[in-house]
């Protein structure tokens, strides 16, 4: 591993870090950082706020039962000790849900500039929380791990944004 690591781990935490935290990480990453593209082009080519949450409700609950069987089927847990695969796939799924949903929410606002304001409020703190999460359990440099996270999730964003701009003409 790269980095200086927080701490030496037990090994019950090492365990407790790749059934659970790792699998967790992974679907609020991927249910973040997957779900802003649609959420933000159906923002920018409605125009309006339910239609957005729609689009990110169903883009949240696609991708965490998509990640969460993915995860469930990947591995058994026997040969790498990543722990048994429903667990792990429950773990995934729900973190990949609640990952897209938390800036899917704003959407509900009736009135679109205030939702896209909270939603790059809650974007920005999603982003900066998993940089944290990842920071304290996998280790490494904290800044590097934000810089990391949020460019990912901002080519992401972006790519979501350009796309609206492009369908509202």
């Amino acid at each position: 591993m790269t980095g200086t690591p927080v701490d030496v781990p037990s090994a019950t935490e090492r365990k407790r870090v790749l059934q659970e935290i790792q699998p967790g990480l992974l679907g609020l990453m991927d249910g973040s950082v997957s779900t802003l593209a649609p959420i933000f082009a159906a923002a920018g080519v409605t125009g309006k706020p339910f239609n957005a949450f729609l689009v990110g409700l169903a883009a949240s609950l696609g991708a965490a039962i998509s990640m969460g069987l993915a995860e469930a089927l990947s591995d058994d847990g026997s040969i790498t000790g990543r722990g048994g695969p429903v667990r792990r796939g429950m773990i995934t799924g729900l973190s990949t849900g609640l990952g897209g949903m938390l800036h899917t929410l704003p959407f509900l606002i009736p009135d679109m500039t205030t939702a896209l304001r909270l939603a790059y409020v809650v974007v920005v703190v999603e982003l900066l929380v998993i940089a944290w999460i990842r920071y304290r359990f996998m280790g490494g440099k904290l800044i590097r791990t934000i810089i990391q996270v949020v460019i990912g999730g901002a080519i992401v964003f972006g790519i979501g944004v350009a796309l609206g701009d492009v369908g509202a003409g």
